[in-house]
């Protein structure tokens, strides 16, 4: 079935503005993914007729205010296939991960240890170290092959007696490649760990079933969720959500506070201190909505169909280089390259002047960098709601660049 991108793009109010005389090629959708007018409507009709504060009010704006932010919760959970209270609402994913970090982080002791990957987003690695310099924890890491992927063949050797968490990106947002999650669990479950992984990468693209992800906790964030900044997701099994310690004290999250001890209230509000992100989580809400109206398999191929139009196109401009997986099996569209001679923020910039907007550095990864030993490359992230005209002014762009520049 062929995919109606022309129809998901007049959702997205930005993608017909005509910006300096150009128009909107948005190829960032790695760093902020568009908000489709559902998303709009939503957080306007919260702000204009029913803003108010969650849980404690009785009054009618109040109670109307819950009830969206508690079907938001729901909205949420029924995209990735769990339960309405499974779902812990942050300020984003990084948020998210750091609740993880420092919650779950209280449960393991000195000489417990973690596993990442040399992929990992900064966000999957800065809160593990900030954990091992307050509780003595240890940091182990898996190796990236040359095509970008997790080393999993290391896996036997890495996950030991000791090792209590794999952290991994679920997609990553440097080569695309996604993680074998069975590989992982079962290896995980082998040594007696749990699994949690950073999704902010794949939750753009469709729902998810994380029962059958056999995963401990997942992450991910509104704003490349087609949602509003200022929100993100943490799920967790409900054992491991009773199990962990408040991350932030404050209202909401409290069963009685007196001055001689506080009691906590049930998962998830005892992660969820003061006033929540109520408008953010309820366009989020609305964002899930929408992704899960569209038709993942077309979505999929149409997104898939862009990424090997870009790889064939870049690989006919002289000196490029595509870093991350050179086929399409068991990879999502997060395409990065080098052109060479050229610095990836000049790339960026060159491509600007042509109207398309894409990312340029190390993306907050630059352990992964280290191990190709770049500065940089330059991304392309795809979306549902692109095409090839995106793609194509993008591939003009690069040449202009490659015969500018160099």
């Amino acid at each position: 079935m062929t995919f109606d991108v022309a129809g998901t793009r007049r959702q997205f109010p930005i993608l017909s503005e005509i910006i300096d005389g150009r128009p909107v090629h948005y190829l960032d959708n790695g760093a902020s993914a568009q908000v489709p007018v559902a998303v709009i409507d939503a957080v306007r009709k919260y702000e204009t007729t029913g803003r108010a504060n969650v849980l404690r009010g009785v009054h009618r704006l109040a109670e109307r205010a819950t009830e969206a932010y508690e079907n938001a919760r729901a909205d949420v959970a029924t995209f990735l296939g769990v339960k309405p209270m499974e779902i812990v609402f942050t300020g984003g994913c990084t948020a998210a991960i750091n609740l993880v970090a420092y919650s779950y982080g209280q449960l393991m002791k000195a000489g417990d240890r973690i596993l990442l990957s040399e992929l990992e987003h900064h966000s999957n690695i800065v809160p593990w170290q900030m954990l091992r310099q307050r509780s003595g924890i240890e940091i182990d890491m898996i190796p990236v092959t040359l095509d970008g992927r997790i080393d999993l063949s290391l896996l036997p050797k890495l996950v030991t007696p000791k090792t209590k968490l794999i952290s991994l990106a679920h997609i990553s947002n440097v080569t695309g490649a996604l993680v074998d999650v069975k590989a992982v669990v079962e290896a995980a479950k082998a040594g007696g760990a749990k699994v949690m992984l950073d999704g902010a990468q794949r939750a753009p693209h469709g729902p998810l079933d994380l029962p059958a992800l056999g995963v401990d906790f997942y992450v991910f964030a509104g704003h490349k969720a087609y949602g509003p900044n200022g929100v993100g997701v943490l799920w967790a099994k409900p054992e491991l959500l009773n199990a962990m310690p408040p991350f932030m004290g404050g209202g909401s999250m409290i069963g009685r506070v007196t001055f001689a001890e506080t009691t906590w209230a049930p998962a998830p509000r005892r992660f969820e201190a003061g006033t929540p992100p109520i408008g953010p989580a309820i366009g989020l809400g609305a964002a899930c909505n929408w992704m899960r109206g569209l038709d993942w398999t077309a979505a999929h191929d149409h997104e898939m169909g862009l990424v090997q139009r870009l790889m064939d196109g870049l690989q006919k401009i002289d000196g490029t280089q595509i870093l991350g997986p050179a086929s399409l099996q068991n990879r999502y569209p997060v395409v990065s390259f080098m052109l060479e001679g050229v610095h990836p923020h000049d790339v960026a910039q060159t491509l600007d002047s042509f109207g398309v907007a894409v990312r340029a550095g190390h993306h907050c990864a630059q352990p992964l960098m280290d191990r190709f030993d770049l500065d940089g490359t330059t991304r392309v992230s795809i979306a549902p709601y692109n095409d090839n005209t995106d793609i194509d002014a993008l591939l003009t762009g690069v040449r202009h660049a490659a015969k500018t520049l160099r």
